[in-house]
């Protein structure tokens, strides 16, 4: 028998989400205390939103129930476009809402899959899902483990905007042996870093050759704001997903390393975070 349950209103809190983690790209990634709030309230309609109606679209038709009209509201911190997971929090926000207005039709990790054919990055989705350090596949398929309260996540965020699709676009189609090599080994190593807890290991770890030397025009203060939170104390540093926003992990000193990361781009803002190790979750 198909439930139905009777609340008209839901509300969803989905962490932020950084990916890559260096050498990781499209396929490392960690979800970080920093917050979105998805509503949706059963009267009402809300402005045409493309992300929001196809997130929309996907669930009643996955879930096999007669789509209704609803409104929307989506707050919290969460950058927009700024390398922290934005979008999934609007997809996969919206696939839990109406799911948990539904009385929980579907599971968590098909919600999840649904959030990965809509976003096409599952190293984002999966963080934001179910919490913590996750590496996932391009068939979505995912390990997780829970991430120390001791790593800060110190993110720099600059004042521009930049869209994934723009910043794909400057990747290369091929790229050199020496660098998939170099690239396999860091991720292998920084993955048992975090899996084992042993974060030291992350010290040096974080080095990539295969997106970010090609996203440097679009993120001018990637080199220099990593060095300098190195230099202050971090293990290292890394393009939070397309950029713009610069992340440096550290186990001690987050303030120096805030400090030395901001004096690069005085005009940015820095946030001092840990890892979220719960994932999205119901408000009420």
């Amino acid at each position: 028998m198909l439930k139905v349950c009777m609340l008209d209103q839901i509300t969803i809190r989905v962490p932020a989400t950084s990916a890559n983690l260096g050498p990781g790209f499209d396929c490392l990634g960690v979800a970080l205390n920093c917050y979105n709030l998805v509503c949706i309230t059963r009267q009402g309609t809300s402005a045409p939103h493309t992300m929001v109606d196809e997130a929309a679209a996907t669930f009643f038709h996955a879930a096999g129930v007669s789509p209704f009209q609803f409104s929307w509201t989506i707050t919290g911190d969460i950058p927009r476009s700024r390398g922290l997971g934005s979008s999934v929090a609007v997809r996969l926000g919206v696939l839990h809402a109406l799911n948990a207005l539904y009385g929980e039709l579907l599971d968590a990790n098909t919600l999840y899959r649904l959030c990965v054919q809509l976003e096409g990055h599952p190293d984002n989705a999966a963080p934001a899902a179910f919490g913590g350090f996750t590496v996932a596949r391009p068939d979505a398929t995912y390990f997780r483990c829970d991430v120390s309260p001791s790593l800060h996540f110190i993110v720099l965020l600059p004042t521009e905007e930049i869209e994934t699709d723009v910043s794909r676009g400057r990747l290369p189609r091929e790229i050199s042996h020496a660098d998939a090599v170099w690239n396999t080994a860091h991720a292998s190593l920084l993955t048992a870093a975090f899996v084992s807890q042993q974060y030291e290991l992350l010290r040096g770890t974080m080095r990539d050759h295969l997106h970010e030397p090609y996203r440097l025009a679009v993120n001018p203060y990637l080199r220099a704001a990593v060095e300098a939170g190195v230099s202050a104390g971090a293990l290292g540093g890394y393009l939070s997903g397309s950029g713009s926003a610069i992340a440096c992990v550290s186990l001690k000193n987050p303030e120096a390393v805030a400090t030395a990361m901001r004096a690069v781009a005085p005009d940015a803002k820095t946030l001092i975070l840990h890892a979220d190790n719960t994932g999205i979750t119901v408000i009420n």
